[in-house]
């Protein structure tokens, strides 16, 4: 049985059309005074840290702790607004399927593995009135890497529910390729979806248990179970 889900969000829970990378754009442009910077990097699955980062390094700024909050600070600012603008819309099955896997009996812990930054992160799923589904997750703030943030997921669940969880237990929902890859290094069950950058045909090579066109025909029991026939 499934003791923890963990959803990314971008192109797994929303779709934002586009707000996170422009607000990277804004924050680029506004604070440090470059131009076109985000067409020049993979959001794909990577963490904000990590994009942040490889942004400081192209550009040949100090990652420093200073910078990153001037960063982290006008973000937030721009994504509320551009979120405001742009509308976005959760995507398929999302909403009942959150609410399903709730109402189970004996319920999941449902959380996030998302490379947004935490107050990212919340911006984005209350703009869409989900982000009370979710009790615990780790961010995009917390490392570089997707594969640490599946470990500090891991730690933090097994601490709310009172046990070492074990990898099989846990649920990992995402749309890259680096979703699939972060499940495997904590031995967790993998869903890939093709509701992002990436279509299922390029998803079906990395090995994920399923992987399916969207989540509008998935169940919570389904996701309890952590079964469920390839359509």
């Amino acid at each position: 049985m499934i003791r923890m889900i963990l959803f990314d969000i971008d192109g797994t829970l929303i779709e934002s059309d586009g707000a996170g990378a422009e607000a990277f754009e804004r924050v680029f442009r506004s604070v440090f005074g470059i131009h076109g910077a985000a067409a020049e990097l993979d959001f794909r699955g990577n963490t904000d840290r990590g994009i942040l980062q490889a942004f400081f390094e192209k550009r040949g700024i100090p990652a420093t702790k200073a910078n990153y909050e001037r960063f982290c600070f006008a973000y937030v600012h721009w994504l509320e607004q551009l979120l405001m603008e742009r509308g976005g819309r959760t995507l398929p099955g999302i909403r009942r399927l959150l609410t399903e896997v709730s109402g189970l009996d004996q319920p999941s812990l449902i959380g996030l593995l998302t490379g947004n930054i935490r107050l990212g992160a919340e911006i984005k799923l209350r703009r869409f009135g989900i982000w009370d589904h979710f009790e615990t997750g780790a961010f995009g703030c917390e490392s570089e890497t997707r594969n640490d943030l599946a470990a500090i997921a891991l730690e933090r669940g097994s601490r709310i529910l009172g046990h070492r969880i074990r990898g099989e237990e846990i649920l990992i929902i995402g749309d890259t390729p680096r979703d699939i890859a972060c499940a495997r290094s904590i031995g967790a069950r993998s869903i890939a979806v093709a509701t992002g950058a990436y279509g299922r045909e390029e998803l079906e090579k990395h090995g994920a248990d399923w992987t399916l066109d969207d989540l509008a025909s998935v169940t919570g029991a389904d996701l309890l179970n952590g079964t469920r026939e390839q359509p």
